[in-house]
């Protein structure tokens, strides 16, 4: 996304070689998002997403990246990691861990309406009970231990109101995390930005950078709190979220507990993103290409959830 590690030509075409795609093509950077160094890449034999990770150990990379190819085998609409001839997933190029998937066709939604909203949940719901099967287990690295961290580390940037918002949210999650909701293989930033589609149909879910060990429910919250937004307000948009949660509840049929702890998971999820958004914007890497999402958007977002609890949708059913 943002090219914080540059990669020539002849450099990738070097890096290339060691897989059976043929020789390089074309390639060009990817400058929306934070995280990562992305290129898109073609070769002689297809097109594909070049993805250097900057932030993620190399020791972590085999969960994202077997998790990927998990989900592809179980028929979720994600892209599969590309073995190279001796059968890894990932090497170093230019010094970072890098790793090629194929590129999904389809586009981003970025007012998303009621059939997109239910398409995402259900894909959402496909990936979680795909994801029950998938042995790797990865703490949180965005979990409540970072949110007091970067709490810390951005406290000095922020006005007197917003101190008092992020220190009564700490306080309010105390305990997070060791709930006993359904857990497993989360996506973790199922963004507007993250799905391509066809029409109405969902073509690929991509980004798999924040994905962990979570509750299922709190990926859902992460996920509502993106799409389901009423403009620029912060509030739910009522449709939306009905949407949403009917199809992945058709699939994966929410808990009691999960519906008892919405509000909180709501008001989790928004503070993580405000928090993130915080620490990139007052505490950025550099990078040749950077694009720094605006922290506002969460904190209002944050502060409509704490103020107005909002209850999960009951499922319309059909009665036999």
């Amino acid at each position: 996304m943002s090219v914080y590690t540059p990669v020539s030509f002849p450099e990738l075409e070097a890096w290339l070689s060691r897989y059976t795609v043929g020789a390089l093509v074309d390639m060009a950077p990817i400058a929306a998002g934070i995280e990562n160094t992305n290129y898109f890449v073609t070769a002689e034999r297809g097109r594909f997403v070049l993805t250097l990770y900057e932030r993620l150990p190399a020791a972590e990379l085999p969960f994202y990246l077997n998790l990927m190819a998990h989900l592809a085998r179980e028929g979720v609409e994600v892209p599969a990691p590309l073995p190279d001839r001796t059968g890894a997933l990932f090497s170093l190029l230019n010094g970072k861990p890098a790793g090629l998937v194929a590129r999904v066709d389809g586009s981003q939604v970025t007012v998303p309406d009621v059939a997109h909203s239910a398409h995402v949940g259900a894909a959402l719901a496909r990936l979680h009970i795909a994801s029950q099967s998938y042995p790797g287990r990865l703490t949180n690295r965005r979990g409540p231990a970072w949110w007091r961290q970067a709490a810390r580390a951005v406290r000095p940037h922020l006005a007197a109101e917003q101190i008092v918002l992020l220190d009564k949210e700490i306080q309010h999650q105390t305990g997070f995390g060791r709930g006993k909701l359904p857990k497993g293989a989360i996506h973790g930033d199922l963004f507007c930005d993250n799905v391509l589609f066809v029409g109405d149909r969902v073509s690929g879910i991509i980004d798999f950078g924040f994905a962990a060990t979570d509750f299922y429910a709190y990926d859902l919250a992460i996920t509502v709190n993106d799409w389901c937004v009423d403009g620029d307000s912060g509030r739910l948009d009522g449709d939306l979220v009905a949407a949403l949660v009917a199809g992945y509840d058709a699939l994966r049929p929410l808990t009691p507990d999960e519906r008892e702890a919405w509000p909180s998971l709501l008001r989790a999820a928004a503070l993580r993103f405000w928090l993130s958004r915080l620490y990139d914007l007052h505490l950025p890497r550099p990078g040749e290409l950077t694009h720094a999402h605006d922290p506002a958007r969460f904190e209002r977002i944050l502060r409509d959830r704490a103020a107005h609890p909002a209850p999960l949708p009951i499922p319309q059913r059909s009665v036999p």
